[in-house]
């Protein structure tokens, strides 16, 4: 993450958090109708100082510390109202059902979500207008002719809260008069430009200079959070792909499968539920089992809970064979729409993580069908079977329900990116962004 982007996101929380205590401040002025005693401060300060944590952990969930989403457009106000009705009912279990504050604040708290709606409506529009946009912004040169290269130089324009003022140059020799006229701080370059030795030769006494020098891939990654798949060669894989983070994958199987299995005894009850109502709403078995294809090509049987009508003897749906799912696919049975929605159906995949065949985080597991056929029409598809597959994953979380080729590619430039950056924080990320799923769509 570059530094502007950083920042940016620390102003927003910061400013965040003051309007928190700015509200609590207005909320005991306008309820007790001047400025509340010490006593009364110290009484609402501890408890709202721990709620306001979880104010700013779901305002992170929903989304709201994204740049791509600080537009004050619909999706943003979705989001922002999503945020603060999920926040106003966890303030409503804190005080009523889980503190012993020695406080219960009926008018207080309806005084306060009132007064934090308005004055966080104001920054945050505000913000989204102005503020953000009038920060420092890097100023980066994008040299090249490609599709990447063009992509992100519209994508940086029309997108200003990104934090950078671009520029381009189509031809090398460009950059040395470029560069220092316009005092480019950063300059983003083809991958297949950086094996020139002439382009080398040119760059290097910039980046002595302390001008920061990366690859438009590499840009592009930070930005869209994918890896540009069509404007890559081999070496640039073996470069920056195909590595293994031993130490990350050591501790992580076992952790996984204790965590897998503490959590499978504690769900057991919701477990034999949802298996008593599939049964009771639809013919056909409880579990589907399916071929998936897992880590370095080997195959393995796949759990879910049943949410298609059964078709077939194993109870499958597919009675005109292997087909792509649909995102409102009509085979789905009302009770399985449900489990979908809720992702109750991945529940079983838990055995898997047990057994090693899978992990929390990863690349979804396609069946063996799909991924020959798209091997053969995809590039370097098969990188993504590096790692195991996931019952969640970073391309989940970015791109919508996948059901042809073109969103096969799409998808494997995200899992490209979660496997390149893979790690603890990430993994924890994209498990709490998949909490927000059941709040917000992307």
């Amino acid at each position: 993450m570059q530094p502007a982007t950083r920042v940016k996101q620390i102003i927003l929380a910061i400013g965040d958090v003051l309007i928190l205590y700015i509200s609590l401040a207005l909320t005991l002025i306008i309820r007790y109708q001047q400025m509340p005693s010490a006593e009364i401060i110290n009484l609402h300060l501890r408890p709202f100082t721990i709620l306001f944590f979880f104010w700013i952990l779901v305002f992170y969930i929903v989304g709201l510390y994204e740049l791509r989403r600080l537009k004050n457009n619909l999706d943003f106000f979705k989001n922002f109202g999503t945020a603060l009705v999920i926040s106003a009912i966890i303030s409503v279990i804190f005080f009523y059902l889980i503190t012993n504050y020695g406080i219960t604040p009926k008018t207080n708290l309806l005084i306060f979500i009132v007064v934090v709606l308005i004055l966080e409506y104001i920054w945050r529009s505000a913000y989204n207008n102005f503020i953000g946009q009038q920060l420092p912004q890097t100023k980066v040169l994008l040299v090249g002719k490609s599709e990447t290269t063009k992509q992100l130089l519209n994508l940086i324009k029309q997108n200003p809260q990104y934090g950078y003022n671009p520029d381009v140059c189509n031809e090398i020799e460009e950059i040395v008069s470029v560069v220092p006229g316009r005092r480019i701080e950063m300059i983003a370059i083809e991958p297949e430009l950086k094996q020139n030795p002439r382009v080398a030769a040119i760059v290097y006494k910039y980046l002595t200079a302390g001008v920061e020098v990366l690859d438009t891939a590499t840009l592009y990654e930070n930005i869209l959070g994918k890896v540009p798949v069509a404007e890559l060669e081999e070496y640039w894989f073996l470069e920056t792909i195909l590595h293994r983070r031993r130490l990350y994958d050591f501790f992580r199987l076992p952790l996984e499968i204790i965590l897998a299995f503490a959590l499978a005894v504690v769900l057991s009850p919701l477990l034999i539920l949802i298996a008593l109502l599939i049964k009771l709403t639809s013919a056909g078995p409880i579990l589907i089992k399916q071929k998936r294809t897992g880590e370095l090509g080997k195959d393995f049987t796949l759990y879910k809970f049943r949410s298609m009508i059964a078709n077939n003897p194993d109870g499958s749906a597919e009675a005109q064979g292997i087909q792509w799912a649909q995102e409102k696919d009509p085979r789905i049975t009302p009770f399985g729409s449900f489990l979908r929605h809720t992702h109750l159906d991945e529940l079983p995949q838990l055995f898997n993580i047990i057994k090693g065949e899978t992990s929390f985080v990863g690349p979804r597991p396609e069946r063996p069908e799909f991924v020959e056929q798209l091997k053969k029409t995809i590039p370097y598809y098969e990188l993504r079977q590096l790692v195991k597959p996931g019952v969640t994953g970073w391309a989940q979380l970015n791109y919508r329900y996948g059901a042809s080729v073109e969103d096969a590619f799409e998808k494997l430039q995200y899992d490209l990116y979660y496997i390149k950056n893979r790690s603890l924080w990430l993994d924890l990320g994209i498990i709490i962004k998949t909490i927000k799923m059941f709040f917000v769509k992307n």
